[in-house]
């Protein structure tokens, strides 16, 4: 089923990241991305599987990250998501709450490809363009 967030429905396999992100599920985090799926968090790239699983179980698992989406916007067949971050990563210099933006894009029900990046502009402006596109 999908997640709703106040600027639209979460597409159910963006929604089934989110909800294996929270829970901690790494298998089921996984199952939600295509075999040779790309992951650019941090200005990292990570590519395939077996290198997604070692960014979820450091970076995502290890560091029990948490998303509380805010807004979806559809973009072009793209899903553009953006959500406050939480987890035991070091919070030093970052504000609270930390907004993040995440750039989906789908295939045959999989995430081919998610782009994680810090929204430094804060959500003012991307909250004008749910205002402005609905």
């Amino acid at each position: 089923m999908a997640t709703h967030t106040s600027g639209s429905i979460l597409p159910p396999i963006v929604a089934q990241f989110i909800e294996a992100t929270n829970a901690g599920d790494l298998f089921r985090l996984l199952e939600a991305f295509a075999a040779d799926s790309i992951v650019n968090d941090q200005l990292q790239q990570w590519r395939g599987l077996a290198e997604l699983s070692e960014w979820a179980e450091r970076d995502v698992i290890g560091q029990q990250l948490s998303l509380r989406t805010t807004h979806c916007l559809p973009h072009y067949g793209h899903f553009v998501v953006a959500a406050h971050a939480d987890g035991n990563f070091d919070k030093r210099g970052l504000p609270d709450p930390l907004e993040v933006l995440l750039y989906f894009t789908l295939s045959e029900d999989k995430i081919v490809q998610l782009i994680i990046l810090r929204d430094r502009s804060g959500t003012s402006s991307f909250d004008a363009s749910f205002r402005s596109s609905g």
